[in-house]
């Protein structure tokens, strides 16, 4: 017999839990997909505007991202009626889902600098 454990007064299920967890990694995989949507959280940006953002990336890889994330339903391409055309990239109702996600990324990402520069700076004393 399986013991179940609880959190929060919860069943927590370790399987779904790691199954959910894996498709979210799945549909983020990669170094660029969670950079550009950091960067879409900001604001809806042109593409050049998310190339100079999204450092290192290369224009044939940002369109095939934004592609991706445009299938998955993260985020929305618009092509305005100018010239020379203008494309505009945005997040969806359902991309701005992953926000809070990316924020507590973001300042566990700034605790954990502060930390590791904090222990370096020990170890040199």
């Amino acid at each position: 017999m399986r013991k179940k454990i609880f959190i929060d007064e919860k069943p927590l299920q370790c399987p779904s839990q790691l199954r959910a967890i894996h498709d979210t990694m799945d549909l983020l995989d990669g170094k660029w997909k969670i950079t550009i949507i950091g960067c879409l959280s900001f604001g809806n940006k042109r593409f050049m505007d998310l190339q100079r953002e999204v450092e290192g990336i290369g224009s044939k890889m940002l369109s095939k991202e934004l592609q991706e994330l445009e299938i998955n339903g993260l985020v929305s391409r618009t092509v305005m009626n100018t010239r020379p055309v203008t494309v505009e990239y945005a997040l969806t109702s359902y991309g701005q889902t992953l926000r809070p996600i990316l924020w507590e990324m973001a300042k566990w990402g700034q605790t954990h600098r502060k930390k590791i520069f904090s222990d370096n700076e020990d170890l040199e004393s």
